[in-house]
Formats: structure tokens, C-alpha cells, sequence
């Protein structure tokens, strides 16, 4: 006999779960809340999900095919130099969307790693580690076109720039306004020329 089929569009439903996660990060996030967003029973969830961790490490994947391709579009700019500009300006004006918590999904939920299970725990991880790696990649796209130094850090280029990011959004979770997150956006990218090991003449 065939099983009923699902009453409730899993897609928005995951989505809702997602924005709750966003919010109040995975410890904070009670079946409640999950449930009440997602407009679904426990065992409707459990059984198109099969756990909360589950649930979870699928809004993640959601989040960074959806959120994450602001990023994509920031490194695809014309030079290394607009291109880590473009994602920090990114970042400052995110907090101008009102239908969006504020923050980084990864990034706070990140925050408290004993709180996460093992297996999701490593999926941030692994994010967090390419983000950085894909600045670094996009710095070197950069060397190699001439517009950074042959013998400038990338490694610390971007690992700069990946925690100017960081703490841009955590200061956008204590509810710090677009305007200031541009200004450390651009005081951060008074940096680059010493970075970049660029000599004025």
C-alpha cells in the first residue's frame, strides 16, 4: 500500500526552517519553533527530514546555494581589488533587508561549536575553510594578472580580509547600521595597497 503523501511543500517548508536556524541558531532552535515556522507536526518532520540534525545540515546546504551567491557574485568582479570590495559591501548591506535576520547563518551558528553535533559542526567547518580558500584563489587570480605584488601574502591578504568579514557580521547582529558596516568596509580596504605590496609613486 502506498504511503500519503505529504500534505505540506517541502522546499518552503525547509526554507522556513532555514530562516528559524538563521535566527536562533541550532541549540536555540526548539522543535517548536521549527515546527510552528514550517507549519508542520513533529512526525511530518521527522519523517521528511528524519531529525533536527538533518533538518539543519539541509538548511545550511540552502543557505549557501541561495544566500551564498551574493559571495559568488562579489568574487566574479572585474579585479582581485573590487572583488573582496564588492563582498564586504555585500556583507554592510545586507542588514538593509528587512525580510532577513541579520548575521551569517554559518558564521553564528558556528559560534558555539559544542553545540552543534559532530557531523554539522564539520559541515560549517568545511564552508568556512572554502570561503577562505576562495579568496585566497581569487587574490591569486589577482597576482597573476599583475595587480598584486609577485611576493605579497595571500595567505594573510585573505585571511584579513575573510575576518574583517566575520566581524562585520557579528557586528551586524548586535545591530549595527549599513553605514557603519560600509565604513569599516572601507577602512579595511585602505589596507590593500600595503597588503598587495603596491608602491605609490
Amino acid at each position: 500500500m502506498a504511503g500519503r503523501p505529504r500534505s505540506f511543500d517541502r522546499d518552503e517548508a525547509l526554507s522556513r526552517a532555514m530562516r528559524v536556524f538563521w535566527a536562533k541558531g541550532y541549540a536555540d532552535a526548539s522543535m517548536t519553533d521549527l515546527t510552528a515556522a514550517m507549519g508542520i507536526n513533529s512526525p511530518s518532520l521527522y519523517a521528511a527530514f528524519g531529525s533536527k540534525e538533518q533538518l539543519f545540515r539541509e538548511a545550511v546546504k540552502l543557505y549557501q546555494s541561495s544566500e551564498g551567491q551574493a559571495f559568488r557574485n562579489a568574487m566574479a568582479s572585474a579585479s582581485a581589488r573590487e572583488a573582496i570590495e564588492a563582498g564586504l559591501m555585500s556583507t554592510a548591506g545586507a542588514v538593509e533587508c528587512p525580510d532577513r535576520p541579520n548575521g551569517c547563518l554559518i558564521l553564528m551558528a558556528a559560534a558555539h561549536p559544542d553545540a552543534l553535533p559532530k557531523a554539522a559542526c564539520n559541515d560549517l567547518s568545511a564552508l568556512r575553510a572554502g570561503t577562505l580558500a576562495a579568496l585566497e584563489d581569487r587574490l591569486r587570480q589577482g597576482q597573476d594578472a599583475g595587480e598584486i605584488a609577485p611576493d605579497a601574502d595571500l595567505s594573510a591578504m585573505a585571511a584579513f580580509y575573510n575576518t574583517v568579514q566575520q566581524g562585520m557580521v557579528f557586528r551586524a547582529r548586535d545591530g549595527a547600521t549599513a553605514d557603519e558596516l560600509r565604513g569599516t568596509a572601507r577602512a579595511a580596504m585602505l589596507a590593500w595597497d600595503g597588503l598587495a605590496g603596491l608602491r605609490r609613486s
